[in-house]
């Protein structure tokens, strides 16, 4: 195991919103679900799932009704008397919720309720915590297998950009596209392809900004 090339792989992935026009394989999606599938999990409960879409008018379709309920949240924004804010919403917003309809595959990462024989027997008999709670455990451990199939798909030459915005606004309407039962929730999509760029690395927050030690 080589730390010095697992670190410049951390620190060279980027969010890419350009594409080239070629098409991720099968046999490359299947390894990037193997490396998500192997991510940590609370008590190995495992709560992903994940929806691949590689046909682009599926992706541009998601698109349309995201832009669709951006332009609505919008009206509303506006008819609340909150014009300027409406106006960035769709100017400043809209391009980063929908960066991913150029990308030849779309990764739908799903959560699913989390179940453990810790939750069956000792949890919920004695009420531990609210039912929502166990929903933020389902993502928490789906963002760990995302995360994994993002560095997995760099280290392939792949690109990704992650995005909630679909899910902010128009999750109801993807559920009911991609036929997902109720009991899943959608974490996030990831934008998957060859990259036709590179941007720079940004900046980030200093070490000693982010970490206390207490010994």
């Amino acid at each position: 195991m080589d730390y010095a090339n697992f670190k410049e792989i951390l620190l060279s992935r980027r969010s890419v919103r350009k594409f080239e026009d070629r098409p991720v394989e099968t046999e490359q999606i299947r390894e990037l679900i193997d490396c998500a599938r192997h991510a940590p999990s609370d008590t190995n409960s495992q709560t992903w799932e994940f929806i691949v879409i590689t046909n682009r008018e599926k992706i541009r379709a998601i698109e349309a009704m995201t832009w669709e309920q951006l332009h609505e949240r919008a009206r509303e924004a506006e008819a609340r008397g909150l014009a300027r804010e409406a106006r960035l919403l769709v100017k400043s917003f809209g391009p980063y919720a929908t960066a991913f309809a150029d990308a030849p595959a779309l990764v739908v990462v799903l959560a699913t309720p989390y179940r453990s024989k810790f939750r069956e027997r000792i949890f919920d008999p004695i009420g531990l915590v609210p039912d929502e709670v166990w929903r933020e455990e389902g993502i928490k451990s789906s963002c760990l297998a995302a995360m994994n199939l993002m560095l997995a798909a760099h280290a392939m030459g792949l690109a990704t950009c992650p995005m909630t915005g679909p899910v902010l606004l128009a999750e109801p309407q993807l559920k009911e596209y991609l036929g997902i039962d109720e009991s899943r929730q959608i974490n996030m999509v990831i934008a998957l392809g060859h990259p036709a760029e590179t941007p720079g690395r940004l900046p980030r927050k200093e070490i000693d900004e982010i970490l206390t030690i207490i010994s």
